[in-house]
């Protein structure tokens, strides 16, 4: 896809995008590995949220790679030596779905292999930032074959109808696309890292929203605003309103029933939030499957910030058993 759309994208503050980098542990245990070793993991027990690796807790000094920095096995060569010779001790690289996935169904990682075992050798850390649905907002990480088939994986769509260089939050066959690949991800970094450790940590999918417009204007999402918003949604709203106070205090309306009379001006924005929540919430469950491990999201939709947060969580909740 042309990264010329990227231009109108609206500058999120950094003390925004800060705040927007949620961890979400997806088990409260203490996972371990089949050998009953204790692998990375959010300790919350105490006054403070600590990331635990060997039994101990662990502060990332942590450097992150460019974009398209970690398409090759001799950039691992060159860029790691360099970042340990910084005292960096975890690395934050992207790994793309466009290059694990090339052909349908087809996963190549050995790259990727090259990359933790160059990061084993310079004694650093990883953590993996999932390219795939979304990157910065825009689908440019996806595969080829999705990119080139838009009516099996369809588009979020501008308010003029024309589609946008964005992957629609609301198609079930995007979503199982993403999800078969992340749990092949997943799966292979069981295999693989299991005992040694070096990755620590993934975020799924980076920098998420529709900017300028808010939200999809497709037919089924025109459908789905005009709806109620979540029960789960407006019961959490009603129960802990605080939780949800806007950027520009404008008061919610707990007694609302569609989107628009619920979240008012900020309605889009809080649409946009709840989909791309539930869609990401699968993802990484789908990757979760049989492989505990931390998660990382982040968020780039410029709305309430505590709102979006509190969204992700109440669509987290209520999809659970």
């Amino acid at each position: 896809m042309a990264s010329t759309m990227r231009s109108t994208r609206r500058t999120v503050p950094s003390a925004i995008k800060a705040a927007l980098l949620t961890l979400l542990l997806l088990q409260d245990r203490h996972p371990a590995n089949a050998a009953g070793q204790e692998i990375p993991h959010l300790d919350r027990r105490s006054a403070s949220t600590q990331l635990i690796v060997d039994g101990r807790p662990f502060i990332i000094f942590g450097g992150e790679l460019g974009n398209s920095s970690a398409g090759t096995a001799a950039e691992a060569d060159r860029i790691l030596p360099r970042l340990a010779r910084a005292h960096i001790n975890t690395v934050l690289m992207p790994v793309a779905w466009d290059q694990l996935e090339a052909v349908e169904g087809q996963f190549d990682f050995a790259i990727l292999d090259h990359w933790i075992e160059q990061a084993r050798t310079q004694r650093l850390h990883l953590v993996l930032l999932w390219f795939a649905s979304w990157k910065n907002a825009f689908s440019s990480y996806a595969p080829d074959w999705v990119k080139k088939d838009p009516k099996r994986f369809p588009r979020a769509m501008a308010p003029g109808g024309h589609p946008l260089e964005i992957l629609s939050t609301l198609s079930k066959e995007n979503l199982d696309a993403d999800s078969r690949a992340f749990r092949a991800l997943l799966r292979h970094l069981k295999e693989f890292d299991s005992q040694q450790q070096t990755v620590l940590l993934v975020q799924v999918e980076n920098e998420v929203g529709i900017l300028g417009s808010g939200r999809d204007h497709s037919e089924e999402a025109d459908r789905l605003f005009a709806a109620s918003a979540p029960d789960a949604l407006v019961h959490a709203i009603r129960a802990h309103p605080e939780w949800f106070q806007s950027e520009s205090n404008r008061a919610l309306n707990p007694n609302g029933h569609t989107w628009q009379e619920v979240f008012g001006d900020d309605a889009s924005e809080a649409f946009t939030a709840w989909n791309y929540a539930r869609y990401i919430g699968q993802v990484a469950a789908a990757g979760k499957n049989g492989v505990p491990a931390p998660d990382v999201r982040e968020r780039a939709t410029p709305c309430t910030i505590r709102a979006r947060r509190r969204i992700s969580e109440r669509w987290s909740a209520s999809a659970q058993p």
